[in-house]
């Protein structure tokens, strides 16, 4: 009963090294100083690649994907409106409400500024 995934198994695994020995072998080689050095979109980096970051940029990043998360979910009742009807729509409306309460509650607390309460001026 399990022979035929031992055989598709075997099969991809085949398929994968096979691609991979036939890349090495008609991949070009570069010998060029320049092919080791990384580049965005061609510009020649400056400085390093490790700057320290302060935490509050990963809070906004964390933030984004949070919301952007639950856009998609909104997204997808939304595409099934008609058949969720009204109990789907309220179910929706407090899934938005609990959004909006969490977004004032992090601009409340400052979590979404990107000044540091020490540089504040005007309080």
């Amino acid at each position: 009963m399990m022979w035929p995934f031992v055989v598709y198994s075997l099969l991809v695994l085949l398929l994968a090294a096979g691609i991979l020995l036939a890349s090495h072998l008609l991949g070009e080689r570069h010998r060029a100083p320049a092919t080791g050095s990384p580049y965005e979109s061609g510009i020649v980096s400056e400085g390093s690649a490790r700057v320290r970051l302060s935490a509050k940029f990963y809070l906004i990043a964390m933030f984004f994907v949070i919301f952007d998360l639950e856009a998609v979910f909104l997204f997808g009742w939304a595409i099934a409106a008609r058949e969720l009807g009204w109990p789907g729509f309220w179910e929706a409306f407090v899934f938005a409400g609990i959004l909006v309460a969490a977004l004032f509650y992090l601009a409340r607390i400052g979590a979404l500024d990107w000044v540091s309460p020490q540089g504040r001026t005007g309080n």
